[in-house]
């Protein structure tokens, strides 16, 4: 009987968070035109959510090319097609590893520091002092995070996907010895608009749920030093078990 219950009030919980959230995200969108009215504040989070992680993000995508270039020139080899490195290389970073690793590493590096700095706000009761002056924290300060993050990540993923390519071909071409001439040319051949519209789409989607999990769990986050703690670890958590599952459903949709 008591596993039951649980399993009840934890469902019922769910439920209750999953409905604050939506109920968060149409309050995010119905301010967000007003928030671009004050373009400063939009730039300067997109400058903190998406130059910021410039570094790690072009570090990733080299290193996750050139293991990519060995293991596709490994696993090809067998079957005496390593001219199809180029193919393989492009199809996989930019229907997947692009858009999902990208979005994995915003999660931890972005959407981290919105919420922490989003919950050290309502911690110093900067968010109240906000309302006492009749000032809506969430088009102040939610609503240009959300913006800055939704319209840095597909370019995050982009630069992602043109790195690891180009650590692909290092690898092949030069280490491997794949014809440099195959290895593009086949790349153009097989790689469609489709499948970059693909790329885009999936990053785009991320882009809105890290971006909206970030500023909610900020937003909503205990006014302690603990409280900020624990949000910041459901942003990571909830962000990477919201891309996988979304990534899963987008892929099933669009194959």
């Amino acid at each position: 009987m008591s596993v039951g219950r649980d399993a009840v009030e934890n469902a019922s919980a769910f439920l209750a968070k999953s409905g604050r959230f939506t109920l968060f995200t149409l309050r995010l969108l119905r301010v967000t035109p007003a928030a671009l009215a004050r373009p400063g504040l939009v730039i300067d989070q997109l400058f903190n959510t998406g130059a910021l992680s410039l570094v790690i993000i072009m570090l990733s995508g080299l290193f996750v090319g050139m293991v990519l270039g060995l293991q596709g020139y490994d696993l090809l080899q067998r079957f005496g097609s390593t001219e199809s490195l180029g193919v393989a290389a492009g199809l996989a970073l930019l229907k997947e590893l692009g858009p999902v690793v990208t979005a994995l590493l915003f999660a931890g590096r972005a959407g981290t520091a919105l919420t922490s700095e989003i919950g050290l706000m309502g911690a110093t009761d900067q968010l109240s002092a906000m309302e006492m002056m009749a000032v809506d924290p969430v088009r102040r300060v939610c609503a240009p995070r959300f913006i800055g993050g939704f319209i840095a990540m597909p370019l995050l993923a982009a630069i992602f996907g043109m790195i690891g390519i180009f650590g692909a071909q290092l690898v092949g071409v030069t280490l491997m010895g794949v014809d440099s001439g195959q290895f593009w040319s086949q790349m153009r051949g097989a790689v469609a608009v489709k499948d970059v519209t693909e790329g885009i789409l999936k990053s785009i989607v991320f882009g809105f749920a890290c971006s909206a999990i970030a500023v909610y769990e900020g937003y909503h986050a205990v006014p302690t030093a603990e409280g900020v703690g624990r949000a910041t670890t459901r942003t990571v958590v909830t962000s990477s078990v919201s891309v996988l599952v979304i990534d899963y459903m987008l892929t099933a949709v669009l194959l």
